[in-house]
């Protein structure tokens, strides 16, 4: 192999590198069987949500995971692979890839990690089903008004009982 091309494929190793470093997180998958409307729905459902996937080979993502020190993940690179990077909201990734694997068969997860902890395809399925960030925020909310809710709920009562007094 010539210079040139070691050189080729050491930058693209570290192209990968930077993805993994910069992802907050990234998930595996085998696409293997999907069609090609299929690949492009899944890919426009990802790029909406901040989410970049990529169909790179075993050998530079086994390479750059060492390097960006995510080498236990070297077991699922096995078979087609494509990895969905998200720089934004960690579990994007993980909702959009199950819920797609759960409608079309031929999409298997096969592992990655979030917020730089490796997980297992079964942990990834757990993170996919919690509410989003946004379903979060607002039960926080109405959890926090709830009280305030039943405090007024309650001096209102009081105050209508005192007009009734104050009739009779």
């Amino acid at each position: 192999m010539s210079e040139q091309a070691i050189a080729v494929k050491a930058k693209k190793v570290d192209d990968v590198v930077e993805k993994f470093n910069a992802a907050t997180s990234a998930i595996v998958v085998d696409y293997r069987g999907l069609t090609v409307e299929q690949v492009t729905d899944l890919r426009k459902q990802l790029r909406d949500a901040g989410v970049q996937m990529s169909v790179i080979k075993n050998k530079i993502l086994t390479r750059a995971a060492e390097k960006a020190g995510y080498g236990d993940l070297n077991d699922v690179f096995a078979g087609p692979t494509a990895v969905a990077f998200s720089n934004e909201d960690p579990i994007a990734p993980a909702k959009i890839l199950k819920k797609f694997s759960d409608s079309v068969d031929a999409l298997e997860i096969k592992g990655g990690y979030i917020e730089d902890k490796i997980m297992s395809v079964d942990e990834i399925n757990v993170y996919a089903t919690l509410p989003s960030r946004e379903d979060l925020l607002s039960m926080l909310a109405s959890e926090l008004q709830a009280p305030i809710r039943n405090v007024a709920y309650a001096i209102k009562a009081v105050a209508e009982k005192g007009d009734d007094g104050e009739a009779a």
